[in-house]
């Protein structure tokens, strides 16, 4: 499948393919027991696989150990349904003395017949460095707050 960058102003209803201005992180397809009553993936598995999707940019740059201390925005667009398959981009919005903000974005590959590709979620979460007592501890290179 070839990949053609959108530009940026280009509303996400409008979108047919993937990003290409951020950093995939993970991809997922939800199984039948991460569905609910009504055939849709339940908001708290996809919240589950956001938080693991924003910890990885920030455990690189805490360069180990971290938590998540906030979630600061989290917005389902559309519903996920079974068959999609999810992709998580991250990109880091922030980096304090011991913590890391990122931005999550979660998009859903449709129909692979006809690809359709739709945003689903995006989140903003707060990470925190620890050290082994799980207390704050700085970031490598990180300049006082």
């Amino acid at each position: 499948m070839s990949v053609t960058p959108l530009p940026l102003s280009v509303p996400d209803a409008l979108r047919t393919t993937l990003p290409t201005d951020r950093e995939l992180v993970m991809r997922v397809m939800p199984m039948p027991g991460d569905a609910n009553a009504n055939g849709d993936i339940f908001g708290g598995w996809i919240m589950a696989q956001v938080d693991l999707a924003g910890a990885v940019l920030p455990a690189r740059i805490a360069k180990g150990r971290i938590t998540t201390v906030a979630v600061n925005e989290f917005v389902f667009k559309q519903p996920v349904s079974m068959g999609d398959l999810l992709s998580f981009y991250a990109s880091v919005t922030r980096v304090g003395r011991t913590s890391v903000t990122v931005h999550v974005e979660v998009y859903a590959e449709r129909n692979p017949a006809d690809l359709h590709v739709v945003k689903v979620t995006q989140a903003n979460l707060t990470y925190v460095a620890i050290d082994g007592a799980g207390k704050p501890r700085p970031i490598p290179g990180s300049k006082p707050d």
